[in-house]
């Protein structure tokens, strides 16, 4: 290297010797840089860009904050959401609320607790379980400082039910209630979603499971049938923020249904038992989640069933933000086996290893 520059140096005078002209000379600016002004400051974001910024993205990556912050309703979430008849409509109710949510507990060692924007006071929200070829009705209450809509991703619905703000519906004001109906199809894992702001309201808990069973029951189903929802949070000294990488506010926890290790929950099963794992990517990173122990086979991509011939045998399966597949396996060796995201990093807590996407599958005879 430093021949080559040597060279490069001597090419160069003996150039300027030639035409008689003198060297090029590189100095510093004459003029610094513009100093930050007490206006601009007040403008810029506490995490990421330190430049100055309009109201709108200032918003955007300002803290998760309101007048009324409610306790959790549960301590898991993606609880079964119960329902009520009417006229042969299965009705559903959902509150959008501010909640402090534990995502490491008490029990854990160093509890970590968030500001999460959530469906009935919880994260996941509850899961809506229904049958192909229902009609369901979801009432929705708005009490959040701020508007929001429902996406009903992956999920056959009239266009006006699509929840798209300012496109196929007004957003849902505070204080507000929206009425989404439609048929329950096709069969399948899906997800129900916020569609405004979705990049601070998703990635603050505005997410979570929609199943359709199969109008014709399936002849051999699973004996564990559980739903995992990979996902990514951002918190500063008690502070919740929207986990947004492009404006570099990277996220410092990683979790599976609204907590990260070692608050995941465990998989029990007994040995012979056939296992469903439903992976659901509803955060911003590609999740490459890594089970110990067994292989599995993708049975279901993004709500499709995979045609038996066509399934895939792996033991590490790449999930990107909004896909969903369903993998079955059987247990076949005791023990306590791991399932983690094989992105690393996506294991600490903090930077602090180990946590986030790691659980345990606990397998006894």
């Amino acid at each position: 290297m430093f021949q080559r520059t040597a060279m490069l140096l001597t090419a160069i005078l003996f150039l300027a010797a030639c035409t008689g002209r003198q060297p090029i000379e590189v100095s510093a600016p004459t003029n610094p840089p513009p100093t930050q002004t007490e206006d601009d400051q007040h403008t810029s974001a506490p995490i990421g860009s330190m430049s100055p910024m309009d109201p709108a993205q200032a918003h955007m990556m300002s803290p998760i904050d309101g007048p009324s912050i409610q306790p959790p309703s549960a301590e898991r979430g993606a609880q079964p959401l119960p329902f009520r008849m009417e006229d042969g409509v299965k009705v559903f109710e959902l509150t959008t609320q501010l909640t402090r949510w534990s995502i490491l507990d008490l029990d854990s060692g160093s509890p970590v607790t968030v500001t999460a924007m959530t469906y009935n006071g919880m994260v996941p929200g509850p899961l809506i379980r229904v049958t192909e070829g229902e009609q369901i009705r979801v009432v929705v209450h708005n009490q959040l400082p701020e508007p929001t809509t429902i996406h009903w991703h992956g999920v056959e619905v009239p266009n006006a039910m699509d929840g798209v703000p300012d496109m196929t519906q007004p957003p849902i004001q505070p204080g507000e209630t929206f009425t989404y109906e439609f048929t329950a199809r096709p069969a399948g894992t899906f997800i129900y979603h916020s569609h405004y702001e979705g990049d601070r309201q998703v990635s603050t808990g505005l997410y979570a499971p929609l199943i359709i069973d199969p109008a014709e029951p399936e002849s051999n189903p699973p004996d564990i049938d559980a739903v995992l929802m990979l996902s990514e949070w951002l918190e500063r000294d008690g502070l919740t923020y929207a986990a947004m990488p492009m404006m570099g506010m990277e996220p410092n926890y990683f979790t599976i249904n609204g907590k990260a290790f070692p608050s995941t929950e465990t998989i029990r099963v007994k040995v012979g038992q056939r296992v469903r794992l439903r992976f659901i990517g509803i955060g911003q990173f590609i999740h490459p989640m890594h089970l110990h122990g067994f292989s599995f086979k993708i049975t279901a991509s993004d709500g499709h069933p995979v045609p038996q011939a066509a399934q895939l045998t792996k033991d590490t399966l790449s999930i990107a933000p909004g896909e969903r597949y369903d993998v079955e396996f059987t247990a076949t060796e005791t023990g306590k086996w791991m399932l983690h995201c094989h992105i690393l990093h996506h294991t600490t807590n903090n930077n602090v290893e180990p946590g986030g996407l790691m659980l345990v599958v606990e397998v006894t005879p």
